[in-house]
C-alpha cells in the first residue's frame, strides 16, 4: 500500500534528509507516461524550436516518460535546490563595459553540486528502505544532462508550475531552482500537481530581448539568448547580435521580471551558488585577453567551462561590439586573425561596430 504508515514515515524522514543535503523543496510524481506531456514535447520538436540541440530529438522516446527511460521505475522524487540571487540580475544592463553572466553560472557548477547531493540521498533511501521493510529497491539519479522532462515532472510533483516562459515557478522560491530527480522502484504517494498561477501576467514575454516566445508557454530556442550563447556552436545570427547587449553567458531577463520572485530571497540559496567575485561583474576587457589556459583556469568548477574557449570569446566579442567602448578596439583587432573562423568573424563584426574595421 502506497499510503501505509511505513512508507509515509520513510518519506517524512527523507524530506528531512533532503533539507540537510541542501534541497529547498521536494515532491513525488508517477513514473508513468502522461499523454498530454508527451504530446507537447512531440509538437515542440516537430516545430523545430529546439534548434541545433539534436540530442533533444534523438532521445525523444526516452523523454516521453520516466518509464520509457527506465521501465522498472514506479515513482519520481523531484527536488529543487535554490540559487536565489542577492542582487537584481538586470543591474548590469546599463554597464556595457561589464559582461553579464547568468545568475546560475556565477558560482559552482550546479551539475556537480546537485548530482552529488542526489547520490547521497539515493544511498540514504536505499539503506533506509531496506532496513524499514521495503526490501531491495532500485534508484537512478538525474540532473539536467539526461533525457528527463524535468520541469513538467517538477510541476506534476507539486514543486511549482511551468510559467509562460516555460521555466518552473515556485510560490516560495520564484524562478531560481535547480532541479534534480530520483527515479525509484518504490511505489510512493504522489503530490498534487501545482496549478498555473501566472494569470494574465505576461511580464516574462514582454521582457524577452529577442521575442523568443511565439506564444505563452512556448519557447523558440533558436531565438533565445541562453541558447545562442551556450548551446549554439556557430556564428551568432546577425539579427540577434544587438539584442544580446552585454550578455555573454545565458540570459535572466524573463526570470528576473517574474513577480513571484518577490518571495525568493538569497537566504534560500545554497552557499555553493554564491557568486564568485570575479564572475559577478567581470570587465569585458579582461575576458577578451583570456587564452585557452587562462579560460580553463578562471572557469574551473564553473558550468561556463563547458562551452569552451572559442564559443566564450565569440560571445565576449558580440558584447564588445555592442559596448560603444573604443578602448576595446585593440583587443578586438587582435582576435580578427584568430585560428577559429567563428571567433575571427565575430571580431570583424565587433571592429566594424566600434568603427575601427581595417581592410
Amino acid at each position: 500500500m502506497v499510503n501505509d504508515a511505513v512508507t509515509l514515515g520513510l518519506m517524512a524522514d527523507f524530506g528531512r534528509e533532503a533539507k540537510q543535503q541542501g534541497f529547498a523543496v521536494l515532491g513525488t510524481a508517477s513514473a508513468c507516461e502522461d499523454a498530454a506531456r508527451a504530446m507537447h514535447l512531440e509538437n515542440w520538436l516537430e516545430s523545430g524550436m529546439h534548434g541545433s540541440m539534436a540530442w533533444m530529438a534523438e532521445r525523444a522516446h526516452h523523454r516521453r516518460s520516466p518509464q520509457a527511460l527506465w521501465p522498472e521505475a514506479r515513482s519520481v522524487i523531484c527536488l529543487g535546490m535554490s540559487y536565489a540571487p542577492a542582487l537584481d540580475p538586470l543591474l548590469l544592463e546599463a554597464r556595457p563595459d561589464l559582461a553579464r553572466i547568468s545568475a546560475y553560472a556565477q558560482g559552482a557548477d550546479y551539475h556537480d553540486v546537485v548530482k552529488k547531493a542526489l547520490k547521497r540521498l539515493a544511498r540514504w533511501l536505499v539503506a533506509e528502505a531496506s532496513s524499514g521493510g521495503h526490501g531491495e529497491i532500485g534508484v537512478k539519479v538525474f540532473t539536467d544532462t539526461a533525457p528527463v522532462m524535468e520541469k513538467p515532472l517538477a510541476q506534476a510533483a507539486g514543486l511549482g508550475w511551468q510559467g509562460k516562459h516555460t521555466n518552473l515557478v515556485s510560490r516560495e522560491y520564484g524562478s531560481w531552482l535547480f532541479l534534480g530527480e530520483i527515479y525509484t522502484t518504490l511505489d510512493l504517494p504522489q503530490n498534487a500537481p501545482e496549478p498555473d498561477n501566472c494569470g494574465s501576467c505576461k511580464a516574462c514575454q514582454d521582457a524577452c530581448p529577442t521575442d523568443a516566445f511565439p506564444a505563452p508557454y512556448q519557447l523558440n530556442a533558436r531565438r533565445c539568448i541562453s541558447y545562442l550563447t551556450i548551446e549554439h556552436k556557430g556564428a551568432i545570427p546577425h539579427e540577434f547580435r544587438k539584442a544580446m547587449g552585454n550578455r555573454i553567458y545565458g540570459c535572466d531577463d524573463c526570470l528576473a521580471v517574474c513577480p513571484w520572485n518577490k518571495f525568493a530571497t538569497a537566504a534560500h540559496g545554497h552557499r555553493a551558488f554564491l557568486p564568485r567575485a570575479e564572475l559577478a561583474a567581470p570587465e569585458l576587457a579582461d575576458l577578451l585577453t583570456l587564452d585557452e589556459a587562462a579560460f580553463r583556469k578562471l572557469f574551473s568548477g564553473s558550468p561556463i567551462k563547458r562551452i569552451g574557449h572559442g564559443r566564450f570569446i565569440r560571445n565576449c566579442l558580440i558584447a564588445a561590439g555592442n559596448s560603444g567602448q573604443p578602448q576595446l578596439i585593440p583587443l578586438v583587432e587582435k582576435l580578427r586573425g584568430d585560428a577559429d573562423p567563428i571567433v575571427a568573424e565575430a571580431a570583424g563584426w565587433a571592429a566594424g561596430e566600434l568603427g575601427a574595421l581595417k581592410p
